[in-house]
């Protein structure tokens, strides 16, 4: 194990941050991997309620956080939109910056990050064009800085099964696919309603960049053609969003897949959300057939009371897959899962590069992350800033297709 152990400053207090990146990083603080933990958000309430989570407390017994802004010390609801800068400041050079922001934020903080020599984490996408990741990409690698963006996807075992039996020949070529993701209701009074709005971002944007990232770490295929249509609805507080999308992706090889999202899922749902994929390919002599149904892995149970939790029933289906926190026999709760994985995996990955004794051994290190492609760098997964791109322009052209190019300079436009 490393000697070095980082700070890690995470930039962003909202959903993802409670229920997948506080967790991942009080379990890697627990094994000594990385040292202490910051969160900034834009006021105090969503850090006091991190804080006061009784979850948390149960699953690491004596483990916090520095809030900024210190909720205790200040209005809750007082905003405080440049206090980030702080937080980075605080942390300090040669740690890691954990970006869960909205997606049309994350290419200020990240900058701010690596002007600071920071390591970075960020939730997917990490930037919605190409020329903001081409920036960045070069910025970091003139410092010697990892950025790795956290594609969980691509740490479940199911993706990898299927990545190492497309890419030994035992599926055939990649022919046609669908694949969805419906997030539940309630995320409609969540703070998405003030940020996923039609100027900003839409659910293709959001959800969809898994599902086309998974076709390329799986086949290896890049994406050609985006064409997005998208419906118009209205959040609780009168701001409009795409709530509903439907993509068409075209590969470099003339393969099709199909990308329906959207926030519409029952709230009395027994699953968390709807979502799944299936793909089809051909061989020489008969078709192959790949199906993931991720939000249902056989699971069933029926409580005498439902949690008090958005969402919550008392039937459920419960994912085992993406993140639980269970008991093991140790202290508190240990997290278990493909959303722990990939956290644990770009963290260490930023560890291993911070704790670097030579420049030129850091330069290798991110080249060899590069190259092996499991981990979600801008090197090796810049086509999903392009897909970003191209299905911006189409969504907000009613869904008019546009082509990307990969020849010279990558570049998208109308097709």
């Amino acid at each position: 194990m490393n000697s070095f152990k980082p700070n890690v400053a995470v930039i962003g207090g909202g959903m993802i941050t409670e229920v997948q990146i506080l967790p991942s990083l009080y379990q890697l603080q627990r094994l000594g991997i990385i040292n202490e933990i910051s969160i900034s958000a834009l006021n105090g309430a969503p850090l006091k309620k991190l804080a006061n989570s009784k979850m948390l407390a149960e699953a690491f017994p004596g483990q916090g956080f520095k809030p900024y802004p210190d909720f205790k010390k200040e209005d809750p609801d007082k905003a405080f939109p440049d206090l980030y800068k702080t937080t980075l400041e605080d942390t300090g050079e040669n740690n890691i910056a954990l970006i869960a922001l909205p997606d049309q934020m994350h290419y200020g903080a990240i900058k701010e990050a690596l002007e600071r020599n920071m390591h970075i984490v960020s939730v997917k996408p990490l930037v919605l064009n190409y020329q903001q990741s081409l920036e960045l990409e070069k910025l970091a690698e003139e410092k010697n800085l990892f950025i790795g963006v956290e594609y969980h996807k691509r740490a479940d075992d199911r993706s990898l099964i299927a990545r190492r039996r497309y890419r030994s020949g035992l599926f055939g070529e990649f022919k046609m696919g669908q694949a969805h993701l419906v997030e539940p209701w309630y995320y409609r009074d969540s703070n998405f309603q003030n940020w996923c709005t039609v100027e900003n971002s839409d659910m293709f944007s959001y959800i969809a960049c898994h599902y086309i990232d998974l076709v390329h770490f799986i086949t290896g295929l890049l994406p050609s053609e985006i064409s997005v249509y998208g419906i118009i609805d209205d959040y609780p507080n009168g701001n409009k969003g795409y709530l509903y999308t439907d993509g068409r992706v075209i590969w470099e090889n003339g393969a099709v897949l199909n990308v329906q999202n959207a926030i519409g899922y029952p709230n009395i749902g027994p699953g968390g959300n709807s979502q799944g994929m299936m793909l089809f390919f051909e061989g020489s002599n008969d078709g192959g057939f790949l199906f993931h149904q991720d939000q249902y892995r056989g699971v069933k149970h029926s409580m005498l009371q439902k949690g008090n939790q958005p969402g919550d029933t008392h039937y459920v289906e419960t994912s085992p897959d993406y993140f639980q926190l269970l008991e093991y026999g140790g202290v508190g709760l240990e997290p278990v899962g493909y959303g722990y994985r990939s956290i644990r995996k770009l963290v260490e990955a930023a560890v291993s590069i911070a704790s670097a004794s030579s420049p030129q051994q850091k330069t290798e290190l991110i080249k060899k992350i590069d190259a092996t492609g499991i981990v979600a760098t801008p090197a090796n997964s810049y086509y999903n800033e392009l897909v970003m791109e191209a299905g911006r322009m189409s969504i907000t052209n009613e869904g008019k297709p546009v082509t990307i190019s990969y020849k010279g300079i990558p570049s998208v436009s109308f097709k």
